[in-house]
């Protein structure tokens, strides 16, 4: 490999905007990561997270070489072992496990630390697949949105971010873009200059995104449904209805005109805290600007009701005929555009019982301390469960067990990397091949390795590879090279869109975009074809048919509603424990409204403690107008450092959102009690 250069490459993160890079190098080293200036949508633009990537590559913390534990659970020590002697005791564990236990018994923990398809979603499927292990739904993210989505418009589809230029109207909707999809606020900046755009932040935190909108919209913590109905209720009440495209493309809007009635303005503005005035402007503006834009974050679909607020703010762009516009529509993800073969990459024809259980990661900690029959081998790589798992406490219990046999495969030993029985090292995306697709933007892109193997560590792809061949399993799917499971993910004659892209041309080109075309006119893949504003299959399944506003469920008898979001510098746990990024980021603060600040005594600096029936955490007081009364918010997950108490999901439930098995991290509360001054 070339000892010095400048080498395309392209950001692994899960992040919506899949940013591509240059890799400086200088003696074999990475010195400086920059943007890739080539790439159309990110254009050389990235963030501090990236930017200063290098440090993390290089940390002295990062693991080295495969460890076993030699001390207490949870206490973090280790000697060093063999590859060799790691791969032999796992096997030999597992066979000794599923002879007396079953496959079922040993369960893989993971998500998307490393977004490549290779070592994200491939060879560990199908090693698990093989194995017969139980398999984990991973949805912790966004699959409740996704599911609400797909019931409105039958798909990962939405338009294509490039051309959010064109917009006069942008609303970001619970998600703070600044921080988490920072090329979609480029583009509207862009939208703003040379269109005299209007940027709408909606919102329960004023972060850095509120900050920089024309108009912030404040709103109470699960209530975005019933603002997005009230709005409903407004454009059809005045007419500000393109019912051409309703009739032509949609079905059940008569029964929504009826439906939404009831939504009326003053009832709307005492479910949301909008004032009354704030909600027929919003409604107005949409309802009179083209074309009009909405970005649907993560954060609302975090919620109890977080699959229907998704499903029902997915209905307003047809309610004004903005998918025939350039820029007009919304983004919830386009995952669909970039789909690939996931039955030929993770051959899912090799779990032989097709009743395995399926264990919802949400509920990690509940599985560990209760399942029955009882998970007796964890198996972690690409995430970081006892920081980024809801109920924290709950978690790091089950993990105490000393009859779960703890694997943990990572670049650094996490908080449940102390919780192992064997520590695997894990190679950088940057040391090697894979595939990557984005879920906001239309391209492609591949990673070629760009640097060599730091120690000893090996890749997922090849640490399955070994595992496979350790357990005596003989298919060719496990002797698959990295090229070969690329060509096969992406032969997908059932996705137009990646017609003409394949291995070869990503290899010359870096970065491919999928053949696009706009939604309509066209068919989508609902059961009408078309937008349902009225869901057939969402009766079928037990929900209501037309988009409805359905309470937060009871948290407990605690004064405040708690937002744990993410920060600028971290994303989730993945950048928490690198000094560089700690000083960015500063400490964890707790958002606090002033009104409720100044009734319990507290001021802006004092320590305070954060309680519910979950855990606690300590933390300083932000005191300010960020968040409405009745709310508080704090950003990042920050790294389990003795002697703090700053694991925020040690607060939050574990319930499961009314779809897709999601997460529910924001539907807690949360009790607040000064500890001491700041004076």
């Amino acid at each position: 490999m070339e000892k010095q250069g400048v080498f395309k490459s392209v950001c692994p993160l899960d992040c919506p905007d899949q940013c591509g890079l240059l890799i400086h190098k200088v003696d074999g080293k990475v010195v400086k990561v920059d943007g890739d200036p080539d790439h159309p949508v990110t254009k050389g633009n990235i963030c501090n997270k990236v930017r200063h990537m290098a440090e993390r590559l290089y940390d002295e913390n990062r693991l080295k070489y495969p460890m076993k534990r030699v001390g207490p659970k949870g206490e973090g020590k280790f000697e060093r072992i063999s590859w060799d002697e790691a791969i032999t005791t796992i096997t030999s564990k597992w066979n000794s496990i599923i002879e007396t236990d079953g496959p079922e018994s040993i369960l893989p923990y993971s998500f998307y630390g490393n977004m490549g398809h290779l070592n994200a979603e491939g060879m560990d499927r199908r090693f698990f697949h093989r194995l017969g292990a139980s398999q984990l739904d991973r949805s912790i993210c966004s699959s409740a949105g996704s599911v609400g989505y797909r019931y409105t418009m039958g798909g990962g589809l939405g338009i294509d971010p490039e051309d959010t230029i064109h917009s006069k109207l942008i609303i970001f909707w619970g998600i703070n873009a600044a921080s988490t999809n920072m090329h979609q606020v480029a583009l509207a900046q862009k939208a703003r200059k040379q269109n005299g755009a209007k940027i709408i932040v909606i919102d329960v935190h004023k972060n850095q995104t509120g900050r920089l909108a024309d108009w912030f919209i404040p709103i109470l913590p699960g209530t975005d449904t019933a603002l997005a109905l009230g709005i409903m209720h407004i454009l059809f009440a005045e007419n500000r209805v393109d019912d051409s495209f309703l009739h032509q493309y949609t079905v059940g809007s008569e029964e929504l005109r009826e439906h939404v009635l009831q939504y009326d303005p003053i009832t709307v503005s005492t479910i949301t805290g909008v004032p009354v005035e704030d909600i027929y402007r919003l409604a107005r503006m949409y309802g009179s600007t083209s074309p009009s834009f909405i970005r649907i974050g993560n954060g609302p679909q975090h919620h109890d009701n977080g699959g229907m607020f998704v499903r029902t703010v997915s209905c307003l762009p047809a309610l004004t005929g903005q998918w025939l516009i350039k820029g007009g529509g919304a983004i919830k993800g386009n995952s669909g555009y970039l789909a690939l073969n996931t039955t030929k990459l993770q051959l899912p024809r090799l779990l032989k019982n097709k009743q395995t259980r399926v264990i919802n990661m949400n509920k990690i900690g509940e599985a560990l301390l209760t399942l029955d029959p009882p998970v007796k081998s964890l198996y972690v790589y690409s995430s970081n469960p006892a920081v980024v798992a809801p109920d924290g406490n709950k978690v790091r219990k089950g993990l105490e067990r000393e009859e779960l046999f703890v694997v943990v495969h990572d670049l650094f030993l996490t908080e449940t990397a102390k919780y192992a029985d064997i520590v695997l090292p894990a190679t950088s995306s940057f040391e090697n091949t894979d595939v990557y697709t984005s879920y906001w933007h239309h391209y492609i892109q591949i990673q070629q390795p760009v640097i060599d193997v730091y120690g000893e560590s090996k890749s997922n792809v090849d640490v399955f590879r070994l595992l496979a061949k350790g357990m005596g399993f003989e298919e060719a799917a496990f002797v698959d090279s990295d090229a070969e499971m690329i060509k096969q993910a992406l032969d997908q004659p059932a996705n137009p869109y990646l017609v003409g892209i394949n291995y070869e041309s990503l290899v010359e080109r870096q970065f491919l975009k999928a053949k696009v075309k706009p939604l309509f006119p066209g068919k989508l893949r609902t059961p009408s074809r078309k937008i349902e504003l009225y869901s057939k299959r969402m009766k079928a399944n037990g929900y209501p048919p037309l988009p409805t506003y359905i309470p937060l469920e009871n948290d407990g008898d605690h004064p405040y509603h708690f937002i744990p979001a993410p920060n600028h510098n971290f994303l989730n746990s993945t950048f928490s424990n690198n000094h560089k990024h700690i000083d960015l980021e500063k400490e964890p603060r707790l958002h606090m409204n002033s009104k409720d600040a100044e009734a319990s005594g507290i001021e802006d600096g004092d320590l305070v403690r954060v309680w519910n029936q979950r855990g606690e955490c300590v933390l300083k007081a932000k005191v300010g107008e960020n968040v409405l009364p009745g709310v508080v918010a704090t950003q990042g997950l920050w790294s389990d450092i003795e002697g703090t108490k700053q694991l925020v999901n040690n607060l939050t439930p574990d319930r499961i959102a009314d779809m897709g098995g999601g997460a529910t991290f924001f539907s807690g509360r949360v009790s607040v009690n000064k500890i001491y001054s700041h004076a």
